[in-house]
């Protein structure tokens, strides 16, 4: 092969286009870490930079190799033949980023639950998304400090829940079992106070959540406040307070509710927690 021959010419291009801006793409990246110390400001700069460099990369290449319009279109036919087959999954993935972008069914920041995996996106690229684990063995959707990586294309293939977008509070339930010879009635009263008073501080932000929600999606509730509901089980009777909270806040306000629970109910005497029991009784 010549030197002046186009093919030849062409490849050399190529590395040279491909060398450069590998070197100058790591540049900036180093530049943008010496003079940013705002972390998420910083991880968005990146991701900009990057899709910037990928886009001019990009079109550097078909310069290069688009004067013969013949030949290339033969060789994208051959290679985008061959590619469908042996890289399903990766071109999939490629389509999912796409639709992430553009729909945005999450972003970075948010909370999700998708493929039996839940936690905060931290990353998001054109293979896969990752997450900040949350729940699996610790409870109350708190984080377990385990980052999952996960392929774009799983989107398309499983359903998705989003705990932040849109409407970012959810209903949280604490069940108080008390015995049946306890003033039912008074415990289910202080539930009920206990629940407006935590209520107090959300109704602004959660109407207002709300009502954003409702210009996108046939949402609809009749009732925003805590309620507590009644039932019989066999070893007492159940109270169940079921209130509206932050997505993040669920282990915490449970807490906070629960140490107003005990500190009111050990305060009456007629009121008492219910544990399992065994009865044993003589003829």
């Amino acid at each position: 092969m010549k030197i002046t021959d186009p093919l030849f010419l062409k490849t050399v291009y190529t590395a040279v286009v491909l060398i450069l801006g590998f070197f100058l793409y790591k540049l900036l990246v180093r530049i943008l870490h010496t003079n940013m110390e705002d972390g998420e400001k910083l991880y968005r700069t990146k991701k900009v930079t990057g899709y910037i460099h990928f886009i001019v990369l990009s079109v550097l290449l078909m310069m290069i190799w688009g004067n013969d319009t013949g030949g290339l279109s033969t060789y994208i036919g051959l290679l985008s033949a061959g590619l469908a087959i042996a890289l399903k999954d990766l071109l999939s993935n490629i389509a999912a980023f796409f639709f992430i972008v553009f729909r945005k069914p999450f972003e970075v920041g948010d909370r999700i639950e998708i493929n039996n995996q839940a936690g905060d996106v931290i990353d998001q690229r054109i293979f896969m998304f990752t997450l900040m684990e949350i729940g699996n063995w610790v409870h109350a959707d708190q984080s377990t400090g385990r980052i999952l990586h996960i392929p774009n294309h799983v989107i398309f293939n499983a359903p998705l829940a989003n705990y932040t977008k849109e409407f970012s509070h959810i209903w949280n339930e604490i069940e108080v079992l008390i015995t049946f010879e306890s003033d039912w009635v008074k415990a289910k009263k202080m539930l009920g106070e206990i629940g407006e008073e935590h209520a107090l501080h959300l109704n602004a932000t959660v109407e207002e959540s709300l009502k954003a929600a409702t210009k996108k999606f046939m949402i609809k509730y009749d009732k925003l406040t805590p309620i507590v509901y009644t039932n019989v089980l066999s070893d007492g009777v159940n109270l169940t307070l079921r209130y509206l909270t932050d997505s993040r806040s669920r282990r915490s306000s449970a807490e906070v509710i629960w140490e107003q629970i005990l500190h009111r109910f050990s305060e009456e005497p007629e009121i008492n927690l219910a544990y399992k029991t065994v009865r044993v009784t003589r003829d």
